[in-house]
This record gives structure tokens, sequence and C-alpha cells, in this order.
């Protein structure tokens, strides 16, 4: 796909969903990589679950690092998105290879059912555009479908909840301190590595984290979850 017919169709979605996109522009290609860096090294066959993957700029990095035996699942809760990144996946020459093994989902990441699924996590979600509760509920869903060992790579743009802030209304200003409160558990207790990435607009965060074995176990499972 050509940039600016990607960046136009981001862009246009952008506009209409922003709560759900929360971005002006796809991921770079420096972004995307450091996203999917865990996928690079010496490994076995794999399942990789991209939550978010918008225009499938992260996915065809992601592909790019499949080896035989792995397979992708890539959970959209945008339809436009959804449809679009399929459309990829069908014509695109970078997909073929592997187009078979990836399966792209229509629905929230919180409606995927299991425990231990994945082995890599890559999500491309608008941490600082979601509730505080909604965020946890996320990362919740993280917590019950990765393996034990598992590897979880998310983005934050850098310092938005603190740059935002100052030029808010004190409801807005209240979500983003609860937000930031909730991260900086999660960071605070399972982050393994973070890499800063400035070629990127605006710049931002790269954070892999790792749980602790018995996490999801204390999880309270959800009761009523779509089989995929």
């Amino acid at each position: 796909m050509l940039i600016w017919v990607e960046c136009g169709k981001f862009i246009r979605e952008c506009r209409r969903h922003f709560h759900t996109t929360g971005a002006i522009l796809p991921s770079s290609r420096f972004l995307a990589r450091a996203l999917v860096r865990p996928l690079g090294a010496e490994r076995t066959p794999c399942r990789i679950l991209e939550v978010g993957p918008g225009t499938g700029s992260v996915t065809r990095e992601i592909v790019r690092r499949m080896m035989p035996g792995d397979r992708l699942d890539a959970v959209e809760i945008n339809a436009d998105f959804a449809d679009l990144v399929e459309r990829r996946i069908r014509q695109e020459r970078a997909f073929a290879r592997w187009r078979e093994r990836i399966e792209v989902i229509h629905a929230p990441v919180q409606d995927l059912m299991g425990q231990h699924v994945y082995d890599f996590i890559v999500s491309g979600l608008p941490i600082n555009n979601l509730p505080a509760h909604q965020v946890r509920e996320i990362f919740d869903t993280y917590i019950r479908l990765l393996k034990p060992g598992g590897t979880l790579t998310f983005y934050e743009y850098t310092l938005v909840r603190q740059l935002k802030s100052p030029f808010v209304d004190r409801r807005e200003r209240r979500r983003l301190f609860r937000v930031g409160r909730v991260m900086r558990g999660y960071i605070h207790d399972y982050e393994i590595r973070r890499e800063r990435i400035f070629m990127n607009v605006p710049p931002a965060t790269v954070r892999h984290l790792r749980f602790k074995p018995s996490t999801a176990e204390n999880l309270v499972q959800p009761s009523a979850l779509l089989q995929f």
C-alpha cells in the first residue's frame, strides 16, 4: 500500500473515531520495528496476537519476522480498519507467504476467549484515550491471554499525559491521572525493557512487559466471552 494512501485512510478514521484510534498518523517503521523486536530473537514457533492493527503498518513488520509454524491473530474493533487489513493480507505480496496463517478478528480484545493462548502480544491501542477502568480491563485480558514467560509489547506517546493535563478540564485531568496511576503499576511490576522512539509522530516509548506466572491465575475469568 502506498504510504500516502495509508496515511489518508488513517487520518479519515482518526477524525471519525479518535477515541479508539488515538493517533494522527500510522506508526512509523521505527516504532513498528521496536514493537516487534522480540520476534526477531531465536525462538520456537509461536502464536502472536496483534491488538489494534489499524492500517497494518505493524502487521507488515510482524509478518516479516514470522517463521514456519507461527500463527498471527489480529483483533481490531474498528470495522473499516479490519476490512482494510483483510484486503491487504489477501492482495499484497508482502503477506503472501503467511496469509493462510493470519486471521483478522473484528471484536474488542476483551471478547477473545481462552487462557495462556499467545506467546507474544503486540498492542497498538490508544491507552491514554481510554477510561482507567477500561485500561485495567484490557491489561487483565492481556495477562489472561499471554502464556507464562510470554511478552507484551505496547507503546505510549512520550509525556502525553503530562503535556495534556494543563490544557484540559478537571474531569479530563482526573481521567489522565487515573490512567497514569494504573499504567505506573503495571510498568513498575512487569516492565523488562523500554525503548524511546523519536522517529515517530509524535515520539513514543515502547514498553516490553513480562507477567509473573501466577498473575493470570488470580484473575476472575469473564463469564460471557466470544469463541473464535
